[in-house]
């Protein structure tokens, strides 16, 4: 029973790609189980995904990427879930990736798909870019190994990962990405990453625009910062 796979797909007004998005996860991986969180949708969201063939968790309102994804967490611990994977539902992830971030889990409790490698087109300038830069260096430096892409929403989680995010995990902005990454370090457990592909959004829109997220950023990294010097972070297993 612990070997099944979830696919969770937090989706807030959605309904023109969360169709193609689920029957792409379906035929990458057709014996993955596929959760869709619809986040407080006021569209077609909800109806569509259980059209093409997904589980439907409906929230009464709009709680956020990282509520919706600590939903999928104790959904998946509940039901003996050994490995989940979050896919955006606006269809920037290539569901060919799957592979990559679900073989990862043999030697990690979390793989991060990183879209910046030699490979990737994907850009990211102005402030956000520097915020994103010094976010993943303070997050490498408590993790003692690399995380390139601390705001990848295309990443899995193991058995570990899943029971520690069923009881502990952020509900606010960045909270499935740079929250829940700091809590992993925190406990203790091993996070890798992987090169995957983004393509641009389909439809929709973000729930944030690029000033509020940059100073977001800005600001985690601060917290961070404080948090790993007040507890005297040096990096994982330093004990000197």
């Amino acid at each position: 029973m612990h070997n099944r796979t979830l696919v969770a797909i937090p989706a807030w007004n959605e309904e023109g790609s969360i169709g193609e998005v689920i029957t792409s996860v379906r035929e990458h991986r057709p014996d993955a189980d596929v959760l869709v969180v619809n986040d407080g949708s006021s569209d077609r969201t909800g109806e569509v995904a259980r059209a093409a063939g997904a589980t439907v968790v409906s929230l009464p309102f709009n709680v956020g990427v990282g509520g919706a994804m600590r939903t999928a967490f104790l959904y998946a611990h509940r039901e003996g879930y050994g490995s989940l994977v979050q896919v955006d539902a606006d269809g920037q992830h290539d569901p060919a990736d799957l592979e990559h971030v679900l073989n990862g889990l043999a030697e990690a409790d979390v793989v991060v798909g990183t879209r910046f490698h030699p490979a990737s087109t994907y850009f990211v300038g102005g402030p956000r870019r520097w915020a994103m830069r010094l976010l993943a260096l303070s997050l490498s430096r408590m993790n003692r190994g690399r995380i390139s892409d601390p705001t990848s929403g295309f990443r899995s989680a193991g058995p570990r990962a899943i029971e520690l995010f069923a009881v502990q995990y952020p509900a606010d902005y960045l909270g499935d990405t740079v929250g829940s990454l700091a809590i992993a370090i925190r406990h203790g457990l091993v996070i890798h990453e992987t090169p995957v592909t983004m393509y641009f959004r389909q439809t929709g829109r973000p729930s944030k625009n690029a000033v509020w997220s940059a100073l977001y950023l800005g600001r985690a990294t601060l917290a961070i910062i404080a948090t790993s010097l007040n507890r005297g972070y040096t990096l994982r297993g330093d004990q000197s």
